[in-house]
């Protein structure tokens, strides 16, 4: 999901009453993972998920009191009901909950996540759970800015745990420790999300967009019509850049997590964007259009001399995985599938390089 510390620092500065909720171990069949989180006010669910149901709901009933008390909580949930009970869970597991009645005691850490995330900085969110009376608990936060591979912040007492946050990290794996009888950390490492970049803002890159963002890609669109590069139409963007096609995507920063898709109203702008990041070692490049134009386009880069036939090799055209689509909305999932296929196999063969603090 998208990361709700960046939004509960700027629901913080509303001056909201909110409770973060978040798993943070789990055994057996749960609906959600560690580290899975929601925020909740007085009023009830406010933003995220830790799974719905029997589990979300017993939890809503906790925070409602926890906010009252402003006392934060750490308990276990079973999700081991009878069949024959209509509504309590079934399916077996059981799962640790943390409920931080108070998360403006640490608003200068989910500034800190925020700002890194911008600049596409990961970390680990180190948080410290104290049990001070039977469900009752203390926290104390801190955020480890990752940076070259080493760890950068010097307030935690962090040495003592170096192998468990070299581990976390690196396998992109919550991980809870105890460290005696009152004292448990939870380790959380948090990447910035995978960058989607869209040069297209007509039907096509409006519906990948929205999909986009529903799989957790930070979405960038880019289009030279402002009529269709416009928050109203593309509510769920979280960058729109109003420019030329080909400076646009000249002027985007490029990396191994950026994933891009070209679908723009014809060719020419097609092979403008494409022109810009065909270099460029990006996760994924696809752009839409048929067979003949794909093979135009593509004896037309090499007789120009701005691409070679091993930079066209990983370029994704036709772009989407072959769904037998017709429709906007059709292609817009085949281009999505394509997406999540290309963003899975590229985590699993991630392997984060470690050269200690």
């Amino acid at each position: 999901m998208k990361n709700i510390y960046s939004k509960l620092s700027g629901e913080l500065k509303k001056s909201k009453s909110l409770a973060l909720v978040t798993i943070i171990e789990t055994k057996g069949s749960v609906p959600q993972i560690p580290g899975a989180s929601a925020l909740f006010s007085e009023d009830g669910l406010y933003s995220g998920t830790i799974g719905g149901g029997g589990l979300e709901a017993d939890a809503q009933k906790r925070t409602f009191q926890s906010l009252k008390e402003k006392v934060s909580y750490l308990y276990g949930y079973q999700l081991t009901a009878d069949i024959s009970s209509p509504e309590e869970p079934i399916c077996g597991g059981e799962a640790k909950i943390l409920i931080d009645a108070c998360p403006e005691n640490h608003a200068e850490v989910f500034k800190s996540i925020r700002e890194s995330l911008e600049y596409r900085q990961p970390g680990v969110l180190a948080t410290f759970i104290q049990r001070d009376s039977d469900e009752k608990v203390s926290i104390k936060r801190h955020w480890l800015q990752i940076k070259e591979s080493s760890v950068i912040d010097s307030e935690i007492p962090y040495a003592g745990f170096y192998q468990e946050i070299k581990r976390s990290f690196k396998e992109n794996q919550p991980d809870l420790l105890e460290l005696n009888e009152k004292t448990s950390l939870f380790l959380e490492p948090i990447y910035p999300l995978p960058h989607l970049v869209i040069a297209g803002a007509g039907h096509i890159g409006k519906a990948v967009c929205h999909l986009g963002s529903l799989l957790d890609f930070e979405v960038t669109v880019i289009d030279d019509r402002p009529e269709y590069a416009d928050k109203e139409k593309l509510p769920e963007a979280d960058n729109i850049i109003v420019d030329d096609i080909e400076k646009g995507m000249q002027a985007i920063p490029k990396s191994s997590d950026t994933y891009i898709v070209i679908v723009t109203r014809g060719h020419k702008n097609d092979a403008d964007a494409l022109r810009q990041c065909i270099h460029s070692e990006v996760a994924y490049i696809g752009m839409i259009g048929s067979k003949r134009k794909i093979k135009l386009m593509q004896e037309s880069s090499l007789k120009e001399g701005w691409a070679t036939p091993e930079q066209w090799d990983p370029v994704y055209a036709p772009i989407g995985i072959e769904i037998q689509s017709k429709t906007v909305q059709e292609i817009a999932v085949s281009i999505a599938a394509q997406l999540v296929l290309m963003r899975r196999q590229k985590q699993n063969k991630k392997d984060v390089i470690w050269s200690g603090p």
